[in-house]
């Protein structure tokens, strides 16, 4: 977002610097002489919108896994993913939106079936569950509200207030339902080759979320708000989160070959609470762990620009092909080495490999 916001910001300069050229020679011109009315910019300096595919041979959904013959599990489920994104810059900050499609294998099922493509002990071919997830995130730069480049030092680009929102659902079982806000700072720095790097420390809330598990009736009557939730809904405490993000290209390669650039993510989510939050391990029972830090990170993408590579610099970055690894611990909050029922099989401890996420994957990006 950086590196958009700097290349903007010159052309920002470079306009400002010809109006007062524009002005003065006017004044020298006959009377009856009329300046060219100088146009005035867009609302939106930068507009950038995407789609991209891409496919995930091994991502998790928690809860979700399947029992071998021989004892082993399966916590893994093949995902196609379908996105959109948009990013925009205007005079006081940057939008960025994206929304996803995930459309998982058989071993993510979708409703009635639960985890093991089983509908309550009877074996099932289910349907692959899909999840469509969409966030989005805004600045507003320091140096920007108050006309200053006071947050302008060494490496350091600017310093913004940053706010946000995410939400989710899904067709599976459990029927999730996120919906979260984030607000905080983020301070921008600069790589070299045009590159950026930023880190957003913020305050994180999950309000509002839905667990089927956790419905009155499913298990029994049960007591609303001791022992179950009269309508499945979950509400987490506030806590902390780290947002990061870099871009770089690779400009240190022969000029023929530089089509190539570098990104990634790390984002650290604190505990908010029980995994059943409201309701309290004395509730829930053995079916209780209290949350744990969620760490989700892409920490590299390698994206090669095919259209600039074949089609020339005039249309850089309109498709792009990338790799990426993808790592996702305590998936959703949920403790990778409890959270019985979920994390781990009730009985026996075992881990049901579905709360962590480890998987390379690719895709294409069109820009439109």
């Amino acid at each position: 977002m950086s590196r958009l916001r700097r290349t903007l910001a010159a052309v920002a300069l470079s306009l400002s610097s010809l109006i007062p050229a524009g002005f003065a020679s006017a004044a020298d011109l006959p009377v009856k002489a009329k300046a060219k009315p100088v146009a005035d910019l867009p609302f939106f300096l930068v507009i950038d919108d995407r789609v991209s595919f891409s496919w995930m041979p091994k991502g998790t959904d928690p809860g979700m896994f399947t029992v071998n013959p021989n004892g082993s599990i399966n916590g893994t489920t093949a995902k196609q993913v379908y996105s959109f994104t948009h990013f925009d810059l205007w005079a006081y900050g940057t939008n960025f939106f994206t929304i996803s499609m995930f459309k998982s294998g058989h071993n993510d099922p979708a409703s009635p079936c639960t985890n093991a493509g089983t509908i309550f002990g009877v074996p099932a071919d289910c349907a692959g569950a899909t999840e469509i997830y969409g966030l989005f995130r805004s600045t507003f730069g320091w140096n920007e509200i108050f006309n200053t480049k006071a947050f302008t030092m060494g490496p350091l680009h600017n310093v913004s207030f940053e706010v946000g929102m995410d939400a989710n659902t899904e067709n599976n079982f459990l029927a999730p339902a996120k919906r979260d806000v984030v607000a905080g700072l983020q301070f921008a720095f600069d790589l070299p080759y045009k590159g950026y790097f930023n880190v957003a420390p913020l305050v994180y809330w999950e309000f509002a979320n839905h667990n089927a598990f956790d419905q009155c009736g499913l298990f029994g009557p049960g007591v609303p708000g001791v022992t179950c939730l009269a309508d499945g809904n979950t509400k987490y405490n506030a806590t902390w989160a780290v947002e990061t993000n870099y871009y770089m290209d690779l400009g240190f390669l022969p000029e023929n070959m530089q089509f190539w650039s570098i990104s990634g993510r790390a984002a650290w989510y604190g505990p908010k609470g029980d995994q059943n939050q409201p309701l309290t391990g004395l509730g829930v029972g053995r079916f209780s762990t209290a949350t744990k830090t969620e760490f989700n990170a892409e920490p590299i993408r390698l994206t090669f620009d095919a259209s600039k590579a074949f089609i020339g610099p005039k249309y850089s970055h309109f498709v792009d092909l990338w790799v990426a690894y993808r790592y996702w611990q305590n998936k959703f909050g949920l403790d990778h080495n409890a959270s019985p029922g979920v994390c781990t099989i009730a009985a026996t401890g075992q881990s049901t490999n579905s709360c962590t996420e480890s998987t390379v994957y690719g895709g294409v990006t069109v820009k439109f």
